[in-house]
């Protein structure tokens, strides 16, 4: 989590929502790292989750990341649970929920779906009020701004 929260203080710093995520192997090895970037990649799908999960599926060569663990500083929405379905994820590690959009615990559970043909691991609560607060210390400042 230490590597995500890295990730999303650079999006922070690059005026991009603070989300950060961190893709390791089963081995404990960095596969693929990003930090949120749709508006500097003008791209709806550059989310932190998406970004990390494409660097990883490139170094390994394969889209499929078997006892891959995704670590992201956010609960990820249902576009990020599905490319993690696709990827076919061992784990997702996340700090804080998103009640607004989250797809793992807060509005939906899709990790544990039995209708769906792959389910994964689900942490969260994990740094969690360090990764609530970079957030709200973010859209606090974009409110003030304003």
């Amino acid at each position: 989590m230490d590597l995500a929260l890295v990730q999303a203080r650079k999006a922070a710093a690059a005026g991009e929502v603070p989300v950060g995520a961190v893709v390791v192997g089963e081995a404990g090895e960095i596969l693929g790292q990003a930090h949120n970037a749709p508006v500097g990649l003008g791209d709806p799908t550059a989310h932190a989750e998406i970004l990390a999960l494409r660097r990883a599926a490139a170094k390994k060569g394969n889209y499929r990341l078997p006892g891959a663990t995704l670590y992201v500083t956010i609960e990820p929405c249902l576009m990020c649970v599905g490319a993690m379905m696709q990827a076919r994820v061992k784990r997702l590690v996340f700090g804080a929920a998103d009640p607004k959009a989250g797809a793992c615990v807060s509005l939906y559970r899709i990790p544990e779906d039995r209708r769906l043909n792959h389910r994964f691991e689900v942490t969260g609560g994990v740094r969690e009020a360090e990764c609530r607060e970079l957030l709200q210390d973010f859209f606090q400042a974009r409110r003030r701004q304003k």
